[in-house]
């Protein structure tokens, strides 16, 4: 049984959720959210309270639950509080800079690399090494982090690139002489 599957989701104040057959759509301060929930898991509504249960108990059925519930979860939590990714620029001459609502990116190319924000998805830089990306999809905003981060990913020897706030990156002993 899953343990994830089985936690009810408190729908916080300001969030309205709305059930019609399998598609359940989530609105907040933040914006709003869609999803169809599969054919194997039943969604109901008490109170200010979402559950999910499986119509049978299968392989497919099981594995669906704990997803389906995390899923929903995220887009409560996205269109109540929202999500956000941080990114550091390490090296000599890494820098980003906000053009307009585009994020410019310096990462030692011969070209800056210009990133548009997908629709829901804002950027922003305080300092010059960090990037932060916020949105109401977790799925969206982690996928964008990883794009940016595969441009210039951080190589073991000097530790240069675009990392995850907080990455730990192994580094590599150089030449010996």
């Amino acid at each position: 049984m899953s343990r994830i599957g089985k936690k009810a989701i408190e729908i916080p104040a300001g969030v309205t959720v709305t059930l019609d057959g399998q598609s359940v759509t989530v609105k907040g301060p933040k914006g709003q959210l869609a999803w169809t929930v599969v054919e194997e898991i039943a969604i109901t509504q008490e109170g200010n309270e979402l559950s999910l249960a499986m119509r049978e108990d299968n392989q497919r059925s099981r594995a669906m639950w704990g997803l389906s519930r995390t899923l929903v979860s995220n887009m409560v939590e996205g269109v109540s509080k929202g999500f956000e990714k941080s990114l550091e620029l390490v090296g000599v001459g890494y820098r980003a800079a906000m053009k307009g609502n585009v994020l410019s990116l310096q990462l030692g190319f011969s070209h800056d690399v210009d990133i548009p924000p997908p629709p829901g998805i804002t950027f922003s830089s305080g300092k010059q090494t960090e990037v932060k990306i916020s949105g109401i999809d977790k799925q969206v905003v982690g996928e964008i982090a990883s794009k940016i981060r595969r441009i210039r990913p951080p190589e073991p020897y000097k530790g240069k690139g675009v990392r995850y706030a907080g990455e730990q990156v192994r580094r590599k002993e150089g030449k010996k002489k």
